[in-house]
């Protein structure tokens, strides 16, 4: 067997494996197998109370009731379809990459494969496509050839322009929560190379919505190498500057300077109540989904033994 053939055939079952982890019990319409927000028929046991009439006899905690004098009946959650959202970072300081492709790639790939992983289980899958503001809204979409035609729509909207206006990112997201009516899953993805006003707008969208940052970054982007004079442009503005990188204490400087710059963000989003992934260009994208992955399902158990695991946890 060509070897090729067999890693391309690993990754395709790895992937079938994989189920996007949400804690929250956000969904509402019918048609998936997701945790739902209403009370119902369905195999995920809740509570009792006791019998009403009108209530299916099939309901009936036989055991209860034998034991009382009183007839009971089992609620539980059905199985519902959610609504996801992707908020995607559509701006120019994106289009830097110094690793195996570019972020807009990384963001590409995300978008790509968080659409597969959650689509499969009968969910919606929708975008917000943001820079200045949210300039293209696509709406929850299900089904293999509308999430294709989704990918695709997102792939042509991410083409920033030369010209294009600085991130906004908080105004995206105060748009964002106008924007999205249901209880969602909602996945702002962006490098967070921004001003920093986001941090009141997300926290008011993750009191609404299941929210994760997801981060994508570049190795240069937290440590310079030595490699003379050179010039650095800032790709919002356009402006330059001209740096020794041979000057040890400079990248140094750097250094810690992007060590803070990291903490800040992951310190904001996590006070936000908001959960954090981080991806690199360094790295393929699945690995490092299964990484979150794991993390994620670690709170899920958590948040199954007491009522503090869904919001504000570290992700």
């Amino acid at each position: 067997m060509h070897p090729e053939g067999a890693s391309t055939r690993s990754i395709d079952d790895l992937i079938r494996r994989l189920r996007w982890p949400v804690l929250r019990r956000l969904a509402v319409h019918p048609g998936g197998d997701e945790r739902s927000a209403v009370r119902g028929q369905g195999i995920e046991y809740n509570e009792v109370r006791e019998y009403q009439p009108g209530d299916d006899p099939r309901l009936i905690d036989w055991n209860l009731t034998a034991r009382s004098n009183t007839t009971y009946v089992r609620e539980s959650y059905p199985d519902r379809g959610l609504d996801v959202w992707m908020v995607v970072d559509t701006s120019r300081s994106l289009d830097w990459g110094t690793a195996r492709c570019l972020k807009r790639q990384t963001a590409l790939e995300l978008v790509t494969a968080a659409s597969q992983l959650l689509a499969r289980h009968g969910n919606r899958v929708g975008a917000l496509l943001a820079d200045q503001r949210v300039h293209r809204v696509i709406g929850p979409v299900a089904g293999r050839t509308a999430l294709l035609r989704l990918v695709a729509q997102v792939e042509a909207g991410m083409v920033s322009p030369n010209d294009g206006p600085p991130t906004d990112l908080g105004r995206a997201l105060l748009e964002a929560g106008r924007l999205i009516r249901r209880r969602s899953l909602v996945l702002v993805v962006s490098d967070f190379l921004c001003p920093p006003n986001w941090g009141l707008p997300l926290r008011s969208l993750s009191m609404r919505h299941e929210v994760i940052a997801v981060r994508v970054s570049d190795p240069r982007e937290h440590d310079i190498p030595d490699v003379g004079i050179v010039t650095f442009e800032d790709p919002e503005t356009g402006a330059q500057l001209q740096v020794d990188t041979g000057s040890r204490r400079l990248r140094e400087r750097f250094q810690r300077a992007a060590a803070e710059q990291r903490d800040r963000i992951r310190q904001e989003v996590v006070g936000a109540g908001a959960g954090m992934a981080e991806l690199t260009t360094a790295e393929e994208l699945l690995p490092q989904l299964v990484r979150f992955f794991q993390r994620r399902r670690a709170l899920l158990v958590a948040g199954s033994r007491g009522p503090a695991g869904a919001r504000g946890l570290p992700a």
